[in-house]
């Protein structure tokens, strides 16, 4: 029987996914790929109660770390992760640059490979101050440096790198489909009032960077759209004190996070037009699902947007501009919009494909190895 190459997964919440992109990531490659590769996952014990930490998930090993996956304990998560890794796996794979404290001597005493993925351009997100920004990129300057692939997910996060580092990249975005399609049920029309009528759908985390303020004001200022936010609202002082400025607007229903899928796949499948605020980042997860959905896209205009739709969404940089794109909106416009998200995404953006693509990088990765030690016997 032929041995699987071990692969940690290092950097995201855990698994199953209840997270994010990394997350979700995680659980796609561990789906999709189990039956070739013999896949570690680092969980936070945060995330998990006690009586929901199994040892294994579909064929995956689970190792639970007491430090939180996000914040500043992530460089401790990710940097005990990487040091717990280096001893029974063949190729770590870094999600974010938290644990790039630790590569130096993991280089020093092993030959592991190392697949760095950077969480978009980190240090440049509003959310962090500037010792935290300094610290981030120069975490990101030495993961880059010590990495034996970098993994970008979108082309402006290569740009970017190799402009900063003079670096090369392997280009591999998300997936979007794994949301299973569900029917609409009574439950869910009472549930969610809304949802017969026409509506603008925005799903995110509630931090500066994703514009929230700037899509509330224009959204409170207009009577075309009626606007469905979803968002931690509670987890700062900030989502908080745009609740109370906004929930009250007849334009805005202002929602907490929802976790439940089939709730989630009706909500978009439903949605008329899909707003994304992202400043900062690279091939953003909410933007790629929508694009599944055939929802026409209405994006803040930055070059990693642009990217992932290439450039055949619709972009706003300002709320003025965002209340006229919204004015000036026909049916027709973002019919043929949402018909070209999701022919896109279904050749850009399937799991299946994302999870192939990471398969020959890891096998790559590791024929190169053997190739150097071959020639040193030579």
């Amino acid at each position: 029987m032929k041995k699987k190459i071990k692969v940690a997964i290092i950097g995201c919440a855990g698994v199953p996914a209840r997270y994010g992109g990394f997350e979700t990531l995680a659980e796609q490659l561990i789906e999709n790929l189990c039956e070739d590769f013999d896949f570690s996952v680092f969980n936070t014990t945060h995330n998990y109660p006690k009586s929901e930490r199994p040892n294994q998930y579909k064929g995956c090993q689970l190792i639970y770390l007491p430090f939180k996956a996000n914040g500043w304990q992530s460089i401790i998560y990710d940097s005990v992760s990487v040091i717990r890794a280096a001893f029974f796996a063949d190729i770590l794979l870094l999600l974010g640059v938290a644990g790039a404290l630790v590569l130096p001597f993991v280089k020093l005493f092993s030959n592991k490979k190392i697949i760095v993925h950077p969480d978009g351009i980190e240090w440049k997100r509003a959310k962090w101050n500037k010792p935290t920004q300094f610290l981030l990129r120069h975490l990101e300057a030495l993961a880059v440096k010590l990495a034996d692939e970098i993994i970008s997910d979108n082309k402006a996060i290569s740009t970017h790198l190799q402009k900063e580092y003079n670096c090369q990249t392997t280009l591999i975005a998300y997936g979007g489909n794994h949301l299973l399609p569900v029917q609409l049920s009574g439950k869910q029309v009472e549930k969610y009032s809304f949802i017969q009528k026409k509506y603008a759908l925005k799903i995110c985390r509630i931090v500066p960077e994703n514009n929230i303020e700037l899509i509330l004001k224009s959204f409170a200022q207009q009577n075309h759209w009626p606007l469905i936010f979803i968002g931690n609202w509670n987890n700062s002082s900030y989502g908080q004190e745009l609740f109370q400025k906004y929930a009250s607007n007849p334009q805005i229903t202002l929602l907490d996070p929802i976790y439940d899928k089939k709730d989630l796949y009706i909500l978009r499948a439903h949605a008329s037009l899909y707003i994304h605020g992202h400043s900062a980042g690279g091939t953003n997860p909410t933007l790629v699902e929508a694009m599944h959905f055939g929802i026409p896209i209405l994006a803040y205009d930055v070059a990693f947007n642009r990217a992932t739709t290439f450039e055949k969404a619709m972009y706003f940089n300002s709320s003025v501009d965002l209340k006229k794109q919204l004015l000036n909106l026909q049916s027709e416009d973002y019919t043929a919009i949402g018909k070209n998200m999701k022919q896109l995404a279904e050749q850009h953006y399937t799991w299946q494909y994302i999870s192939n693509q990471y398969a020959t990088t890891f096998h790559e990765l590791l024929l190169k190895q053997v190739e150097l030690e071959i020639s040193k016997t030579l």
